[in-house]
């Protein structure tokens, strides 16, 4: 199997030629009755020799903690162990033969070994200790971004700077507890746009851009749609008729951002809410022991048809946007015959 960031490169190597390629891709859209912006591909895994390293790379790591946490008596010593290992394995499995889930689980590693580390290292729970954490493991994705280019990175990156103005505001200011949530919202937002100014440069998804937007979404997501949910008392108990109406209103709006920009990752992050309330629903007024499996099976159908349906509801909906919006997003394909 072949990304198109391997194509992309033998085009830069003279092996094809940009038409060639463009022709080849038509081809496979046109055979496949979905534009290949459609399938929102990232690099994950190029084979199982991928899971292979990964395995034995997570065996190395781990045993050298325990080893060097157990020799020292420091555990601060053993995750700098730890996150060294894990650039000198980058340094071999990413530098050197590009593969995409040791790069993935590597970098995490890292970065999770160099945050462990220095929190370990001032052995206390204060906000402020967080803080330098979170700033160390920034910097520190910074540095890993500008030797790997690994894509996660940048979602890296911006959960750890997201960490650490949180950290900062509840050390600096205690009471801003009380607006964590509003918070969240607000450093979900930001990420969201940063997300979409990477999709804006790949609207085609056939780079690396499109694989750094792919994890952003995956962070924005989450932290725009929890503070939401959250608000509504969906997850304490407070079920109610218009609580669900409110719930289904949001996830259809949620479903149409999804459509449009053509990542799916508000649809999922959100799913666990709306079969939440639904099931909680049936079950409080129907009084149904099986009120989960019903909301799967209707939940589980209705995505099945949103996704035979998502080009033919991504035209409509694209085509009724302003042109500035529309060249910001992937370009809708003509409609393919069968």
């Amino acid at each position: 199997m072949y990304s198109d960031e391997d194509l992309n490169l033998a085009v830069a190597k003279g092996i094809f030629t940009d038409s060639s390629v463009e022709q080849f891709r038509h081809l496979l859209s046109t055979e496949r009755n979905s534009p290949a912006v459609d399938k929102e591909n990232f690099k994950l895994i190029g084979g199982f020799n991928d899971i292979f390293v990964v395995i034995a790379c997570l065996l190395l790591l781990f045993s050298s903690l325990w080893v060097v946490e157990f020799t020292t008596q420091s555990t601060s010593v053993g995750f700098l162990v730890f996150s060294v290992l894990a650039w000198g394995l980058s340094e071999i499995f990413v530098k050197q033969r590009k593969m995409a889930l040791p790069a993935i689980v590597l970098l995490v590693s890292f970065i999770g070994g160099v945050f462990c580390f220095v929190h370990e290292l001032f052995a206390s729970e204060d906000a402020m200790i967080t803080a330098i954490a979170a700033g160390t493991s920034f910097i520190a994705a910074g540095v890993h971004w500008w030797r790997f280019k690994v894509p996660i990175t940048v979602a890296v990156a911006t959960g750890a700077l997201i960490g650490l103005i949180v950290s900062v505001l509840l050390s600096v200011f205690p009471l801003a507890q009380m607006w964590l949530m509003q918070a969240l919202f607000i450093c979900g937002s930001v990420a969201f746009t940063f997300a979409m100014y990477w999709d804006s440069t790949d609207t085609k998804r056939i780079t690396y851009h499109s694989d750094v937007a792919f994890w952003l979404h995956l962070l924005s997501a989450p932290l725009i749609i929890h503070p939401i949910f959250s608000s509504l008392g969906i997850l304490e108990g407070t079920e109610s008729l218009l609580g669900l109406a409110l719930v289904m209103c949001l996830y259809v709006i949620m479903s149409g951002i999804s459509i449009i920009i053509d990542r799916r990752a508000f649809m999922v992050s959100s799913l666990i809410y709306v079969i939440y309330a639904i099931s909680s629903i049936i079950e409080n007024y129907g009084g149904v022991g099986y009120s989960f499996a019903i909301t799967g099976v209707l939940m589980g159908a209705a995505l099945l048809l949103l996704s035979a349906y998502w080009q033919p509801l991504r035209r409509g909906l694209v085509s009724k946007l302003p042109l500035l919006v529309r060249d910001k997003v992937p370009s809708v394909k003509p409609q393919i015959g069968i």
